[in-house]
C-alpha cells in the first residue's frame, strides 16, 4: 500500500487528505507542529469553485450550518461612496455558494472528518518536518521532530509520497530550495480579528472599503444567533509601515491591542456598518506584515510536491488563499488516481497548477479585483457623485471577469462540474 506523508495539518493538508482517501489511498498520515488543532483564525472566503470541492467531498453541509453564503460584495471609496456592488454564489448564477465562514469551524471540520474516514490516528499532532533529502529513488527521507508535552524527540520516516502542506514558511519548500530566502514584504500592515454584534449593525453584504493607503473589508461569517440575535463578523484592515522585524514574517498570530489602529478608522462608515463598532467589539486583535512568497520555478522533486500556502503564498486579496489549497488538494488527489506512477503524478499535477497559481500570484500583487479602489481614489481623490463618470461600468467588470478567470472561478467553468472525479487510484 503507498503511504502518503502530509506535512501540515491545515485546510490544505487536511482536504488532501480527505481528497486522497476518496480517490482510494488508504494509508495517509497527517503530522501538524501544533499538539491540537483548536478553533482558531479569523474568517475565510471560500469561493464556488472550492465549495464545489468541498461538496463532492461530502462536507458542505456541516459547513453550512456555521457558515454565511455571500450574497453580495460592495466596493466602497474611503469617503463612503459605493464604487460597485456584486452579487455572489447563488445569485451570480453558480450553482454552488460562497461561503463565508472562521477558519477554525472549516478546520475542524476537515479534521473531523478525516478522523471519522481514516480512522482516529490518521493526524498525529505534536510533530513536525524538520528536513529532508531525496532518495535515489525519489522518495524524500523525512526527519521529524516531536514536540509535543510527552514526547519530545527526533525520528525519520521514507514515506512513498510526500505533501508539503506546511505553510508559508514552509520546512518542506525550504528543504527542497534553500535559496528561496524570507517571504517578501510589500510594506503593508494587516490586523484582523472577529467580533460578535448584534446582526442589525453588521450588514447582510461583504464589503472593502478604502483607498490606496488604507484598507478595510468586512464580512458577517454566522447567521444571527437565535437567542441573542448576533452574528460574528470578520474583519481585516491594511495601512503602511515603515519596517517589520523579520521574524514576524508569516506569523499570522501576534496579539495586539485594537487601540493601536482604532484610530486611523474612526468615521468609517458604509451603508450602516460602522468599521469603529465592529473594531471595538473584538476580543482581540492580531497584527502581521502582508507577505507573499515569489512565484517558484518548481513545486515537485521526485515523489515530494508541495500544495496550498507551501506552493503559493499569495496575498489576502480576492478569497484565493483557502480556495485555491482546497482546489490543490482536489488536484493532487486526482492526478494520484490516475497515474500508477507517483513522481508520473505529481508531475501531473505541477503541470496543472503550477502555472494558473503563478498567474494568479502576479494577479494578487497587482492587487487583483480590489484595484478598482486604488483607481477610484487616484481618480477622484476627495469623493465623487456619480462613479460611472470615474470608472465606466464597462471597466469595472472587465476588472471582475478577468480575475475570476485567472482564478478559474468564473461561472461559466465551476458550473461545469468538478474536473477532479477519477474513482479508485491507479496503485495497487
Amino acid at each position: 500500500m503507498t503511504h502518503i506523508l502530509i506535512a501540515g495539518g491545515g485546510i490544505a493538508g487536511l482536504t488532501a487528505a480527505l481528497s486522497l482517501h476518496a480517490a482510494g489511498f488508504d494509508r495517509i498520515t497527517v503530522v501538524e507542529a501544533a499538539r491540537e488543532i483548536q478553533p482558531v483564525g479569523a474568517g475565510l472566503n471560500i469561493m464556488p469553485n472550492a465549495v464545489r470541492e468541498l461538496d463532492a467531498l461530502g462536507l458542505l453541509g456541516v459547513l453550512d450550518q456555521q457558515a454565511v453564503r455571500t450574497r453580495e460584495l460592495r466596493y466602497y471609496h474611503c469617503s463612503g461612496g459605493l464604487i460597485s456592488r456584486e452579487p455572489r454564489g447563488l445569485g451570480a448564477g453558480y450553482r454552488w455558494p460562497q461561503l463565508s465562514v472562521h477558519r477554525g469551524h472549516l478546520q475542524l471540520s476537515l479534521a473531523d472528518a478525516v478522523r471519522e474516514r481514516l480512522g482516529p490516528d490518521a493526524i498525529v499532532g505534536g510533530v513536525r518536518v524538520s528536513g529532508l533529502t531525496t532518495l535515489a529513488d525519489g522518495r524524500a527521507h523525512v526527519k521529524l521532530e516531536h514536540r509535543d508535552e510527552v514526547t519530545r524527540g527526533h525520528a525519520a520516516l521514507e514515506p512513498d509520497v510526500l505533501i508539503g502542506a506546511d505553510g508559508i514558511r514552509s520546512t518542506v519548500r525550504t528543504a527542497l530550495d534553500p535559496a528561496g530566502g524570507e517571504p517578501p514584504w510589500n510594506g503593508m500592515l494587516v490586523w484582523r480579528g472577529v467580533s460578535r454584534m448584534p446582526a442589525e449593525r453588521a450588514g447582510t453584504f461583504m464589503f472593502v472599503a478604502g483607498s490606496d493607503r488604507q484598507k478595510a473589508v468586512v464580512y458577517p461569517m454566522t447567521e444571527p444567533d437565535p437567542g441573542t440575535g448576533e452574528v460574528l463578523v470578520n474583519w481585516a484592515l491594511a495601512m503602511p509601515a515603515e519596517s517589520v522585524d523579520d521574524a514576524a514574517r508569516g506569523d499570522w498570530n501576534r496579539p495586539v491591542p485594537v487601540g493601536k489602529f482604532l484610530r486611523h478608522y474612526e468615521g468609517w462608515e458604509f451603508d450602516g456598518v460602522s468599521v469603529p463598532d465592529v473594531l471595538r467589539a473584538a476580543d482581540r486583535a492580531f497584527e502581521y506584515p502582508m507577505v507573499d512568497i515569489d512565484p517558484l520555478e518548481r513545486w515537485t522533486y521526485g515523489r515530494t510536491t508541495l500544495i496550498g500556502d507551501a506552493a503559493h503564498a499569495m496575498y489576502p486579496i480576492g478569497s484565493n488563499g483557502a480556495t485555491q489549497s482546497i482546489v490543490d488538494a482536489r488536484a493532487l488527489a486526482h492526478a494520484m488516481a490516475l497515474h500508477a506512477d507517483p513522481a508520473e503524478a505529481l508531475a501531473a499535477y505541477e503541470a496543472e497548477r503550477r502555472p494558473a497559481m503563478t498567474e494568479l500570484q502576479r494577479a494578487n500583487r497587482r492587487l487583483g479585483p480590489e484595484v478598482v479602489i486604488n483607481l477610484a481614489h487616484e481618480r477622484a481623490p476627495g469623493r465623487f457623485t456619480d462613479i460611472d463618470e470615474v470608472i465606466p461600468p464597462g471597466e469595472l467588470a472587465e476588472i471582475a471577469a478577468r480575475y475570476a478567470a485567472t482564478g478559474a472561478f468564473d461561472p461559466a467553468t465551476v458550473n461545469r462540474g468538478s474536473p477532479y472525479g477519477a474513482g479508485a487510484h491507479a496503485l495497487r
